[in-house]
């Protein structure tokens, strides 16, 4: 295998994020005040040391919504100095009347590979991110998340067990434009009747050839870096979505609340033991590779 391409990391400054610098907000990863801090490409950079990744994908991480353009110059700055990350997901508002002038303003920056408007929605307040859980159903988001075929991006979906029908429906309702299922469905509720839901969920958006998996996030619920758990979450996201449709996400820094870098890595790669070859080279390589069109 060669190297591995981190599909999903985030780097900041607080002072630019209202949940990192104002008061303590609810947050579906727990408590992080051991984040509430700048996390700089040198600090990642570091945290990557002996882990094999060779290339990695930006993230958005909410900065306010009016400074959605601020947030992609400030990580191709970075980029053009450091020579990481190698592509980004910026943000838009897609519940606007018409999102293509915010594409037209990202389209300056070209490392945009695709856009995520985080759509996650649950009983839970906790767990809640989203305005209401039927977004994936809304005329206007809809349409705006068509435009995207026409600038070549991708859409990072983040939902819920419960709101994968509806996700599926929009993949259907925007057949050229891929979608990356954030971290693997974001399995929380851990019962036996938690799983089916998610793995009914996920068999109705694997039926859209034009969505793909991240295999990020697993500490997310339990709060540490569990083999066992990832390795379970894995195995079902193979079999649903096959390895060439799986790609793999560190989370960093919010995974460094409970792991350290080469520690995570280490347990995705056990998960992975009993795959092929070729499987463990999409799942760590070539999937982030072709759908955020990284180059060689």
């Amino acid at each position: 295998m060669t190297g591995i391409v981190d599909g999903h990391h985030h780097i900041w400054r607080q002072a630019d994020l209202a949940w990192l610098s104002g008061p303590m907000q609810p947050r579906i990863f727990g408590p992080y005040e051991p984040i509430r801090r700048d996390y700089p490409i040198e600090e990642y950079l570091d945290d990557l040391k002996g882990a094999g990744v060779t290339r990695s994908v930006y993230v958005q991480t909410n900065w306010p919504n009016g400074q959605f353009e601020d947030e992609a110059a400030w990580v191709q700055q970075t980029a053009d100095q450091h020579g990481w990350p190698h592509a980004l997901v910026a943000y838009a508002d897609f519940s606007s009347g018409d999102v293509r002038p915010q594409l037209d303003r990202l389209k300056r920056y070209p490392l945009v590979r695709g856009v995520r408007m985080q759509l996650h929605w649950h009983e839970n307040p906790l767990y809640r991110f989203a305005a209401r859980p039927d977004l994936c159903t809304d005329p206007a988001i809809r349409r705006n998340i068509s435009h995207l075929a026409d600038y070549g991006w991708s859409f990072d979906l983040q939902v819920f067990a419960p709101q994968m029908a509806d996700a599926a429906a929009l993949a259907a309702a925007c057949p050229n434009v891929t979608f990356i299922l954030q971290h693997a469905g974001m399995l929380e509720d851990l019962s036996p009747q938690g799983r089916a839901a998610w793995r009914a969920g996920m068999a109705r958006l694997a039926q859209c050839p034009n969505v793909v998996a991240k295999l990020s996030g697993l500490g997310t619920f339990i709060h540490r870096n569990d083999a066992a758990h990832i390795a379970g979450v894995m195995t079902d996201t193979v079999a649903i979505f096959g390895a060439e449709r799986c790609l793999f996400g560190s989370n960093f820094p919010i995974e460094k609340l409970w792991t350290s870098y080469r520690d995570l890595v280490d347990a995705f790669k056990a998960a992975a033991e009993r795959l092929s070859r070729e499987q463990r080279a999409a799942i760590f390589g070539t999937t982030a590779a072709r759908v955020y069109r990284l180059e060689p």
